[in-house]
C-alpha cells in the first residue's frame, strides 16, 4: 500500500471506518454505532490519516489475530494452573476420541486409534522405567518417520524421560555430536539405519544402552551391541504407568529438536511442554483447522514442523494425521486421495518440487483445502494454488526455538505473517536495523536497538519474558549457544530479546516478508543482493530447478561476487539462453558472476538448500568436477573457468 494511495483514501474516510470496524463487529458483536465512534476516536486521537487508513484496512485481520492470541494465551495459563503437561493433555484427547484414527502409517496402511497410541506409549513408559531411567534422563531416537516414533517420545515423557530426536540423515561425526550433546543414556534406532549405527557404534561408551526396532538378525544386533525393542514392548504392560515422584510441569523439558546445521554442527534446541502446546494450538486456530480434518504429514518427525505443527494436531486437538515415511513428490497427491486428506504440510522447497512434477489426474482429484508450512517462495505461491486448486495457504514463520513466531492468517500472497500497526506492542516483536555485512545490531544514542520503518529490512527479534509461555526462550543444551541468541537493551533499558538470525521486511500494513537468513545477503557493486530473491528468480527461469545463490570473495575486489550453483541432472543447461533470460529478469548487480553446474544441489533433511560446502569451494575448478563458468562482461558471455582463467581472476588480470 503506497503513500499516494493513503492520500487518495481521504476521499473515502467514512467507507474506511466501516471496513475497519467490520472485523470487530463480526468477531465481538460490537454495534455499528460503537464501532464508528471507536474508529473516529482512533483518528482524532492520532490525527494521522495514514494511521486511520491502516487501521481501517487491517482491523479485521488484527482482530482475528488478537482472538487467536488470546485464545492460545488463556489455554496456556489454564494448563499451567492445572499442572498439565503434554501426556496429561493427550489423555484428555484419548477420552474424547478413543476409537478414532489417530495416526495412519502410509508405508503399511496401518491405522492406530487414539486408544492404541495411548496403550503403546504406556508400554514404552514401563520399558523405560525398567531400564532404570528417571525424570530428567535423555534417550536418543534415531529412525525414519513412523507412528512408533511418536509413541516412543510420548511414552518416555509419561515418566519424565526426555527424547533427543535425531535427524535420520546424519552420519559419523555429526551423529555422534548430536547424541553426545544431549547427554543421552540410551538410543533407539530403526533397522533401516543399522549401517549408520555400525559406523559410530564403537565410539559409544559401554553405558550407552542400544535398542533396535524392526527386523535385524541376532548376529547383526550383537555386532551393534543392541537389543530388539519390538518384543520387549509387545510384552510390556499397556496400563498407564504410576505417576512419577516429581512429574514434569508445563515449562519443563519435553524433548530436544536439532537445528539443521546449515552453517555448522546442529544445536539441540530445548522444547518444553508449553512450547509444544502453543505451536500446535497456534496452528490450529490461526489457520482454521477443523476437528474432522485429516492431515497429510510428509515431513520428518525429528523436525518441529512434522512433529509439533503436524502430529501436535493429533495429540492436542484430536485430528487424524497420515504419517509419510519419506516425502515423495510423485506420490503426494495419490496419497492425499487415498486417505481423504483435507490438509497438507510443506516446508522449504516441497511446493516447488511438486510443481516440477508432470501433470497427472490426481493433482485435481483431491479434497485438500489448506496447505500449512513455511518457506514457500512468493513466485511459487500462486502457481501452486492455481495448479493444484488448494484454496488457502497457511504460511508461518518461526524457528523451533524462537519466541517471535508469526503467521499469515488471511492469505496475503508472499507474506509469512504480520504484526499489528495499530497496536504493535500487543505482541512484542520487532524488526531492528543491523549492519548487513556483519549482522551487528545498530544502536541509538541511548544504546537501544533502532526499529525499522516499513520497507526497511531488519533482524526479527522477540522480547523475552520467562514467566510468559508465549515469550519464553528456553535455548539449547549448550549454554554458550543460548547466550549467543540473546541481546540486551533492545526494546528498552535492561530488557533482553531473542535474536532470530533472519532478515525480514515489513510493508506499510504490517505484513512481513522473509528476506534472508543472517549472512545470506551479500554486497556487490554497492548494492545488497538477497540470495533468497535471486534463487527464486533463477529457479523460476529454469522450471523450478534447485538453485543455490551465495557470495564469493575475489582477491582485490570489493564486496562479494554472486555465484549460483544450478542442478542440471539432464545435462541440458545452456549458458547463452540462461544469460539472455537473466539479463531480462535481474538488475546487473544481482546477476551471477559465476555459475556452478552440478548434477544436483545439496539440501538438508528439511528441504533447505545447503551452501556451506559450495561457499568454501568458491569458483576454484581444482576443487570440484562440476563445470564452473565466469561472466565475461566484455565478451558478453559465460565462459568456462579453467586453471588459467582462475589464476587470472586471482591476480587481477581479468576484470570483473
Amino acid at each position: 500500500m503506497s503513500v499516494a494511495h493513503f492520500a487518495r483514501m481521504r476521499n473515502v474516510a467514512s467507507a474506511s471506518v466501516s471496513l475497519g470496524t467490520l472485523g470487530l463487529l463480526r468477531l465481538f458483536g460490537v454495534s455499528w454505532s460503537w464501532g464508528l465512534a471507536a474508529g473516529l476516536g482512533v483518528y482524532l486521537g492520532t490525527r494521522s490519516w495514514r494511521y486511520f487508513c491502516i487501521a481501517a484496512l487491517t482491523a479485521k485481520r488484527d482482530a482475528y489475530g488478537l482472538y487467536v492470541l488470546l485464545r492460545v494465551k488463556m489455554a496456556l495459563w489454564r494448563h499451567m494452573r492445572n499442572g498439565s503437561n503434554i501426556p496429561t493433555i493427550f489423555a484428555e484427547t484419548v477420552s474424547l476420541h478413543p476409537d478414532k484414527p489417530a495416526l495412519i502409517y502410509e508405508a503399511t496402511g496401518e491405522v492406530w486409534s487414539f486408544t492404541q497410541l495411548d496403550q503403546i506409549s504406556n508400554s514404552v513408559a514401563h520399558w523405560a522405567r525398567g531400564q532404570g531411567w528417571a525424570s530428567g534422563d535423555v534417550v536418543a531416537i534415531f529412525m525414519e518417520s513412523r507412528p512408533l516414533q511418536v509413541a516412543l517420545w510420548l511414552g518416555l515423557a509419561k515418566v519424565g524421560v526426555e527424547a533427543a530426536l535425531i535427524n535420520f540423515n546424519l552420519r559419523r561425526d555429526a551423529l555422534l555430536h548430536c547424541v553426545g550433546v544431549s547427554g543421552s543414556r540410551g538410543i533407539v534406532f530403526g533397522d533401516e539405519l543399522a549401517d549408520a549405527m555400525s559406523e559410530v557404534s564403537s565410539s559409544f561408551g559401554q553405558s550407552m544402552t542400544r535398542f533396535c526396532t524392526g527386523e535385524l538378525s541376532a548376529e547383526h544386533l550383537a555386532s551393534l551391541g543392541a537389543q530388539a525393542l519390538d518384543p520387549i514392548l509387545a510384552s510390556a504392560s499397556r496400563l498407564p504407568p504410576n505417576p512419577s515422584p516429581s512429574p514434569k510441569g508445563f515449562n519443563d523439558h519435553l524433548f530436544y529438536i536439532y537445528t539443521s546445521g546449515t552453517t555448522g554442527l546442529p544445536k539441540a534446541a530445548i522444547i518444553v511442554h508449553s512450547r509444544y502446546y502453543r505451536i500446535a494450538a497456534f496452528g490450529y486456530y490461526a489457520f482454521g483447522l477443523r476437528p474432522d480434518d485429516i492431515i497429510y504429514d510428509c515431513l520428518p518427525l525429528y523436525h518441529s514442523a512434522g512433529n509439533i505443527m503436524g502430529v501436535g494436531q493429533c495429540l492436542i486437538n484430536g485430528l487424524t494425521v497420515v504419517v509419510k515415511r519419506k516425502f515423495s513428490a510423485s506420490r503426494f497427491w495419490e496419497d492425499c486421495i487415498k486417505y481423504n486428506c483435507t490438509v497438507v504440510q510443506y516446508i522449504g522447497e516441497i511446493c516447488r518440487y511438486l510443481l516440477s512434477q508432470p501433470m497427472r489426474p490426481s493433482e485435481s482429484g483431491h479434497r485438500v483445502r489448506l496447505a500449512i508450512g513455511n518457506g514457500l517462495r512468493p513466485n511459487v505461491w500462486e502457481a501452486f494454488t492455481e495448479r493444484f486448486a488448494v484454496a488457502k495457504i497457511g504460511e508461518f514463520y518461526g524457528a523451533t526455538e524462537c519466541n517471535c513466531s508469526i503467521a499469515n492468517m488471511d492469505g496475503k500472497v508472499g507474506a509469512c505473517g504480520f504484526n499489528s500497526r495499530i497496536l504493535p506492542n500487543i505482541y512484542p516483536i520487532r524488526l531492528v536495523k543491523v549492519d548487513e555485512d556483519t549482522m551487528e545490531l545498530v544502536r541509538s544514542s541511548q544504546g537501544l536497538c533502532v526499529p525499522c520503518r516499513p520497507g526497511e529490512p531488519g533482524l526479527l527479534v522477540g522480547r523475552i519474558n520467562q514467566q510468559d509461555p508465549l515469550r519464553r526462550f528456553d535455548g539449547y543444551a549448550s549454554q554458550d549457544a543460548t547466550r549467543k541468541k540473546i541481546a540486551q537493551n533492545v526494546f528498552k533499558k535492561n530488557d533482553s530479546a531473542y535474536l532470530s538470525g533472519d532478515v525480514l521486511v515489513m510493508d506499510e500494513l504490517g505484513y512481513m516478508y522473509f528476506r534472508d537468513r543472517s549472512g545470506d545477503t551479500f554486497r556487490w557493486r554497492g548494492e545488497n543482493v538477497s540470495t533468497t530473491e535471486v534463487e527464486g528468480t533463477l529457479s523460476g527461469l529454469l522450471d523450478q530447478t534447485d538453485v543455490a545463490v551465495y557470495g564469493v570473495t575475489v582477491p582485490g575486489v570489493e564486496g562479494k561476487a554472486g555465484m549460483a550453483a544450478i542442478a542440471d541432472g539432464a545435462g541440458s543447461f545452456n549458458c547463452k539462453t540462461f544469460l539472455k533470460e537473466v539479463q531480462q529478469a535481474l538488475p546487473p548487480y544481482a546477476r551471477p558472476v559465476f555459475l556452478r553446474i552440478s548434477p544436483q544441489v545439496d539440501t538438508t533433511g528439511t528441504f533447505k538448500i545447503q551452501k556451506t560446502r559450495l561457499q568454501r569451494e568458491g569458483f576454484d575448478p581444482r576443487l570440484t568436477t562440476d563445470q564452473i563458468y565466469f561472466l565475461n562482461s566484455r565478451a558478453g558471455q559465460y565462459q568456462p573457468v579453467d586453471e588459467e582463467l582462475y589464476g587470472a581472476l586471482l591476480d587481477g588480470r581479468m576484470s570483473l
